[in-house]
């Protein structure tokens, strides 16, 4: 048995001062701050704040198959670095897509003796799949993501409303969520200036994003499924997302740190680091965004880490037309999110329900997410107090390209614990990631 002790204990209930017992992988009390303990089975955090580990849950590890942008061991150090214990994997990016149970089997080997934190897996719905999914669900997948529009790689191609019939009652038949990209294709000005940031934005206009979650709520509505819209980033949807949410239907949607951070009329021309798919907008849409979290039409925030190698991100080139868009942020997505909730009024308290417990909840995994007993002791020292200058040095990920470079940031995690074992200490110099403790992890 051991013990973990702070003045700033975030749990379901709010804050307070408390001792969190901890005996093999999981919480096992609860107590007053005040507990008389052997000091040697003890460790006090005085200020620091205690938290559950982040759930990640929209995360493009990208192997097999496309290693070289991604790998199993270097996102799960950064995610641990960063205060995530668990990552849900998307199915595109790697080859083969996670399209059948051959593939999923084919991901299990390839993560094997990789994880430095617990990872699960999605499967994808695309043309002419549907018999494969009920196959998929029962090997261990949290969910199923499609595109509403190209996805980028040959390997997920998008599924068209006909294809989603098909899906959506068998995953309404097993409680499992469909994720959408919610883009439909439609009338948009040709980029002419391939380094305009402007030109890009107006390329992907929110019109697309509005018809793509319209065409999924009447889907959703029609079959019973739970769906659910991935980097929601245009703040007029939240209308038509909100009513659904009150007419009964099933819907939830996540958005993310660079959604949260930056706003259009502030990234540079000629920098595709900022690139991603729905676009960053303009600040009108990041202060809806910040609306629609507080009350309760956004559930929650993950990081849709998608990174890719330097060549195909072509700074040299600044070529937004042709770069990979994708951002690269899955270890900064806490401190990136807390540095902007602060400045909102919003608190730590809820950074973790968007980031922790509400993911946890939406994929199934009812031990993570939240310090409770009986939970795993998958736990994050944080200082909130701290403040930091991003620098491409510190970076875990692969590539340590990310927009976020040179971004104040307010928060800093200390140490992160899964399931009892620390696997990250910031207080140690040239901490070592040498225990592969992570598990494949499954609804439960």
């Amino acid at each position: 048995m051991r013990a973990l002790r702070s003045r700033r204990v975030v749990t379901p209930q709010g804050e307070r001062a408390a001792t969190v017992i901890v005996d093999g992988e999981r919480i096992t009390a609860i107590e007053p701050y005040e507990l008389a303990i052997d000091a040697a089975q003890v460790e006090d955090l005085g200020a620091l704040a205690l938290l559950p580990g982040l759930v990640d849950t929209h995360v493009h590890l990208n192997e097999p198959g496309r290693t070289e942008w991604e790998g199993f061991a270097s996102a799960t150090a950064a995610a641990a670095a960063g205060g995530v214990t668990t990552l849900v994997d998307m199915p595109l990016n790697c080859v083969p897509a996670t399209t059948s149970v051959h593939a999923l089997r084919t991901k299990h080997r390839a993560a094997q003796g990789k994880l430095h934190v617990d990872c699960g897996f999605y499967g994808g719905v695309v043309p002419g799949n549907a018999d494969a999914l009920e196959p998929l669900i029962d090997a261990g997948v949290l969910g199923f993501k499609a595109f509403l529009i190209d996805s980028g790689v040959d390997e997920l191609p998008r599924a068209s409303a006909g294809d989603l019939r098909a899906a959506l009652p068998r995953l309404a038949r097993r409680g499992v969520p469909l994720l959408a990209h919610c883009e439909l294709e439609g009338d948009a000005p040709e980029i002419d200036d391939p380094r305009s940031y402007a030109q890009y934005v107006r390329s992907r206009p929110r019109a697309w994003e509005e018809a793509a979650i319209d065409m999924l709520i009447a889907l959703a509505e029609e079959s019973g499924a739970r769906v659910h819209v991935v980097h929601l980033a245009d703040a007029d949807a939240l209308g038509a997302i909100a009513s659904a949410k009150a007419r009964g239907t099933a819907i939830t949607a996540e958005t993310c740190p660079h959604y949260l951070g930056f706003a259009a009329e502030e990234i540079p021309d000629g920098d595709p680091r900022f690139k991603c798919a729905p676009p960053i907008r303009e600040r009108d849409c990041r202060e809806g965004l910040w609306r629609g979290l507080k009350e309760g039409v956004v559930d929650l925030v993950v990081s849709d880490h998608s990174p890719c190698t330097p060549a195909l991100k072509r700074m040299r080139e600044g070529d937004l037309a042709r770069a990979w868009g994708g951002i690269a942020g899955l270890q900064l997505g806490l401190c990136a999110t807390y540095t902007e909730a602060i400045a909102r009024g919003a608190t730590l308290a809820d950074v973790v329900r968007w980031m922790a417990e509400t993911p946890a909840r939406f994929v199934g995994l009812s031990r993570k997410g939240r310090i409770e007993v009986g939970m795993d002791a998958d736990l994050v020292a944080f200082d909130p107090s701290a403040s930091f200058k991003v620098e491409r040095r510190a970076i875990l990920h692969r590539h340590d390209l990310t927009p976020w470079e040179g971004r104040a940031m307010r928060g800093r995690v200390v140490a992160t614990w899964l399931r009892g074992e620390r696997v990250y200490d910031a207080r140690v110099a040239e901490w070592s990631f040498s225990r592969v403790r992570g598990q494949v992890v499954t609804s439960g």
